[in-house]
């Protein structure tokens, strides 16, 4: 079961920290169809949130056909977001860890490290566009 947890200086609503979640564990095969996601009272009891921002995260998920919700029994994963590349994120996976050990070597702290993988990949990405 997917464990939530949310960054306050991150400058993303709660809800959709929550969403978004949910979103990277299904894409990366963590979460799978028929899985059930955590009840609103154990993430408010876990976050320490409100009850309705769970209920508006849940309810996006809906929306998207990602879950479903069964009353009196919680609320289930309809849906993966996994594909073909899954396979290659292992290998990935170490690369990056061996890059961010790198980075600690070099004295770079958890926001500088985000800072430069960010920069880097919007960059990429523009690059790409071009």
């Amino acid at each position: 079961m997917i464990e939530f947890h949310l960054d306050g200086r991150s400058g993303v609503s709660p809800y959709l920290q929550l969403v978004q979640q949910v979103r990277h564990a299904l894409r990366l095969g963590l979460l799978q169809e028929g899985d059930q996601l955590p009840t609103v009272k154990e993430v408010v009891a876990r976050l320490a949130i409100n009850p309705n921002t769970v209920l508006k995260a849940y309810r996006e998920l809906e929306h998207e056909g990602l879950a479903a919700a069964r009353p009196g029994v919680g609320t289930f994963v309809t849906k993966t977001l996994t594909d073909a590349s899954l396979a290659a994120h292992g290998r990935l996976r170490q690369d990056l860890r061996r890059w961010l050990a790198k980075a600690r070597l070099a004295g770079l702290d958890d926001e500088s490290i985000e800072a430069l993988f960010m920069t880097t990949f919007r960059t990429a990405s523009q690059e790409d566009i071009a």
